[in-house]
């Protein structure tokens, strides 16, 4: 990732006009910006609920228990922390300004060359954290780093919550990925350059089902990859079948030509963006019937465990509960979490 830093990302050199008599901080680029207020969203709790998968997260949950020890609610030290934001020069609109919080792969809080005229015409504010590449801990830092983000812009400047956005370039997308659908009441879509996992299965963890519905109904998800880039076009088509099978439909596939593995350009950036403020309707008659399949098949997963540990299987009802838990996350809890105790109750 480092040569990419290197030949694409020179934001340093660029810097656009500040009124900041318009805003209640500055305006145009600005390093080392340094955040003050904590997220409640960014809390270990949270994150367990929102990114873990149900077993996985009962098992930290038993073994803290088991310890004596507390889960840690707040994982960065902000003072130490350096973001970089850009704010467009013109003032918000009546609903506020956009908000495109971006998880990037590499260590330096940088924003790509060509981005801020993109911003600013769209009015949207850019935040990215510094030290959060695709070395760091996803949950111990990237996760929350982009969550205190948000918060900490919509806390200084007037944002539209419906214009509020998160994305990624690389690992840095598929850390994004898995905040929109986790983070659905943030939030309202994403935009996936050059990375993508699937999801369920042996993917990125399915949300609770309250989050979950409203990741469906709500958020939009917009794939952007070069048309030489041959990995993350495979990967994208992996992920793109697995967000159909979930039922996930708002979704635009974008291939950037004449591209390999780097960050999308200003002329992508803008289509990406364009079809997360303009997505196009989900068939709400298809996503009902893909909805009752999937609950029909989550109740007949469940009532194969309760019959394996009725029947004395507790092995058997463990490994028919691990299977639901890989393909379905948090639209089986708390059923197979219950369950899964019981059957740990059974075995002793």
């Amino acid at each position: 990732m480092r040569p990419i830093v290197g030949l694409i990302l020179l934001a340093l050199a660029w810097c656009g006009p500040a009124t900041a008599a318009e805003a209640p901080y500055p305006v145009g680029l600005q390093h080392n910006v340094v955040f003050t207020e904590t997220a409640p969203l960014a809390g270990g709790s949270q994150l367990m609920r929102r990114m873990l998968r149900p077993l996985a997260a009962n098992q930290v949950s038993e073994a803290l228990a088991a310890s004596g020890k507390t889960l840690n609610e707040q994982s960065i030290a902000l003072p130490d922390e350096r973001f970089v934001v850009y704010v467009p020069p013109a003032p918000p609109g009546p609903h506020g300004y956009g908000l495109l919080v971006f998880v990037p792969p590499w260590e330096g809080a940088l924003m790509p060359l060509d981005w801020p005229p993109v911003m600013a015409r769209l009015g949207i504010i850019y935040v990215s954290a510094g030290h959060s590449g695709n070395e760091t801990d996803t949950f111990g830092r990237r996760a929350p780093l982009a969550l205190i983000a948000a918060r900490n812009i919509m806390a200084r400047y007037p944002v539209d919550p419906d214009r509020t956005y998160v994305g990624g370039f690389s690992g840095g997308s598929r850390v994004a990925m898995r905040l929109a659908m986790g983070y659905p009441d943030l939030f309202r879509g994403a935009i996936l350059n050059a990375g993508s996992d699937p999801i369920g299965e042996n993917g990125a963890s399915l949300p609770p089902r309250d989050l979950f519905d409203r990741f469906v109904s709500q958020s939009h998800l917009v794939y952007v990859t070069g048309d030489q880039d041959m990995v993350n076009l495979n990967a994208d088509s992996d992920s793109l079948s697995a967000m159909s099978r979930s039922c996930v439909l708002a979704v635009n596939a974008n291939i950037s030509p004449h591209a390999g593995h780097k960050p999308m350009d200003n002329s992508a950036l803008a289509e990406a963006i364009g079809q997360l403020e303009h997505p196009k309707p989900v068939d709400p008659v298809k996503l009902a019937a893909c909805r009752a399949t999937m609950d029909a098949r989550i109740a007949a997963g469940l009532d194969q465990a309760r019959a394996q540990l009725a029947a004395g299987h507790a092995d058997a009802a463990r490994s028919a509960l691990l299977a639901l838990d890989r393909r379905y996350g948090g639209l089986a809890a708390p059923a197979s979490v219950e369950l899964w105790r019981a059957t740990e109750s059974a075995a002793r």
